[in-house]
């Protein structure tokens, strides 16, 4: 006799599969796309990871996922100033796309109208019990953009793509070709007021010899979860230089998964965890270089207070066939309250025997001597904190080398500090 034992549900659980079975009705898609709905909120009705399974041993999502907010009544969030003047927006408010701008070499559609009618199939991959990031963006999402730059379009104006909220839950995608040969400057913002569920993925296909920043700002509100997935593939002798910068949110998981695709191409990731209060905020990297000469180096810098717990996973893959790779992985915490706490796991995985390939990991506190030097010099103790932690994390800003860029990022570390310090 077979017996079919029906896992207990936890409240989180149970609140997402009567979310589905209430709004499912009322989501955008056509028969596959409804297929891909029902496998996705199958394997959440599975059981949300815990710390047994690998990928989330340090967030088990299980445990933290406490609540649900209920799904809130059609608003609008409005749109945000964007992060660099002059920025074209594309705007996800409240789950829904706004009025889309007209920009030269860039053509865009709105999400919901390639959901409706199932071109947007192949863009939600594969679901399985492992992606529950992606299975749960699969499962609910509404609305986004599909945006496409043409081949050689240098765009003048930086890209901001917008996913705000005024509470309750709300799933967008953003996906991205980039064409050929082209350069772009591209920004994510990930925001809103009130407690909220957000989940957001974004895909990126990087053309031959294009060049493209992406940055995303995180700021949830202290009450939210945030899932985030960035997802690219870059090809030959293409550059990907990324940015990530989380500096809200109660419980976070931003997800990197880069595939180093073509010969000759670069991938550089930098990135800031700005950790304070009793947030989880978790970044998790897999960095694939699946193709001779190919580079990458990644450095994190995280600051965690109070009761603060932040992780930094990070494998990178060598395949055979990837020989003359060179790739570097950093990741450096100063932790400054004895109850806050940073978890760190780089890894590789190199099959190829021609690499250059290393990485490194380091928690500490600050400098004591760097700050005897500037209270010798009569600047008073938390100020001179202050100044320290500041140039600990703006190292990995002014490396990206664009100036209205870092400017807007150094003022961001600006006002956490303001409501942090």
């Amino acid at each position: 006799m077979n017996l079919h034992v029906t896992p207990q549900h936890t409240p989180a659980e149970r609140a997402l599969i009567d979310a589905f079975d209430a709004r499912v009705a009322d989501l955008p898609g056509d028969g596959m796309i409804t297929i891909k709905r029902d496998e996705a909120i199958e394997a959440i009705k599975a059981g949300l990871p815990t710390r047994h399974v690998e990928a989330w041993h340090y967030t088990d999502l299980r445990r933290l996922l406490n609540t649900v907010p209920p799904m809130q009544p059609v608003t609008t969030a409005g749109i945000l100033n964007p992060l660099l003047s002059g920025s074209w927006v594309l705007c996800v408010s409240d789950g829904q796309a706004q009025a889309v701008p007209t920009v030269e070499g860039v053509s865009t559609v709105c999400l919901r109208d390639e959901l409706a009618d199932g071109r947007a199939i192949e863009g939600l991959g594969r679901v399985d019990d492992a992606d529950i990031v992606g299975a749960l963006n699969t499962a609910f999402v509404s609305d986004g953009f599909a945006v496409k730059i043409a081949d050689d379009a240098q765009l003048q104006v930086p890209l901001e793509l917008q996913n705000l909220h005024t509470g309750g839950q709300v799933h967008a995608r953003f996906n991205v070709s980039v064409g050929a040969r082209s350069r772009s400057l591209i920004v994510e913002r990930q925001t809103g007021h009130g407690a909220a569920l957000a989940s957001s993925v974004s895909t990126v296909e990087v053309g031959d010899g294009a060049e493209v920043m992406w940055l995303i700002i995180q700021e949830q509100p202290g009450g939210s979860s945030h899932f985030g997935q960035f997802k690219a593939r870059i090809g030959k002798n293409a550059k990907l230089t990324l940015f990530v910068m989380n500096a809200g949110g109660k419980l976070v998981r931003q997800e990197v998964y880069v595939d180093v695709a073509g010969e000759g191409s670069d991938f550089q990731l930098r990135g800031v965890n700005l950790l304070a209060g009793d947030t989880h905020t978790d970044v998790t990297m897999v960095l694939d270089h699946s193709c001779p000469n190919t580079g990458s180096r990644e450095v994190i810098r995280n600051v965690a207070t109070d009761r603060a717990k932040g992780v930094f996973q990070g494998r990178i893959n060598v395949h055979q066939i990837a020989q003359k790779t060179d790739a570097k992985m950093a990741c450096n915490t100063l932790l400054l309250s004895d109850d806050a706490d940073f978890a760190a796991k780089p890894e590789l995985e190199i099959f190829a025997d021609d690499v250059a390939c290393g990485h490194g990991a380091t928690v500490t506190d600050i400098n004591e001597a760097h700050l005897f030097y500037l209270m010798a010099r009569g600047i008073p103790e938390k100020t001179a904190r202050g100044l320290l932690v500041k140039a600990f994390l703006a190292e990995v800003i002014e490396e990206l080398e664009h100036e209205a860029v870092i400017e807007a990022l150094e003022s961001k570390l600006d006002a956490w500090f303001v409501d942090h310090a």
